[in-house]
């Protein structure tokens, strides 16, 4: 394994807990801005319907997959940027 791709390890460890924090809200205020509760429904919630279960975890699975690749774009961008290795 080459040495950039070791030490961008924790970088890339720290990219993706920003990224999970920041998907969590982005996805909070979705779901508000779409006119719901300020709670999404969990799959075991029995007061709540198959269709906003589902359509709550569609939305929220492709905010995450949306931020964490934005993230781990930039964050591997910026690491070529200063150190002139692409880290992947």
């Amino acid at each position: 394994m080459k040495a950039s791709k070791i030490a961008y390890k924790p970088v890339g460890l720290a990219l993706g807990a920003v990224s999970g924090m920041a998907a969590g809200l982005a996805f909070r205020q979705a779901w508000k801005t779409l006119g719901h509760e300020d709670d999404a429904p969990d799959a075991t919630d029995e007061d709540r319907t198959w269709q906003e279960v589902l359509v709550a975890a569609a939305l929220q699975g492709a905010i995450f997959a949306v931020v964490k690749a934005a993230v781990d774009r930039a964050g591997a961008a910026t690491t070529r940027r200063l150190t002139g290795t692409w880290p992947g």
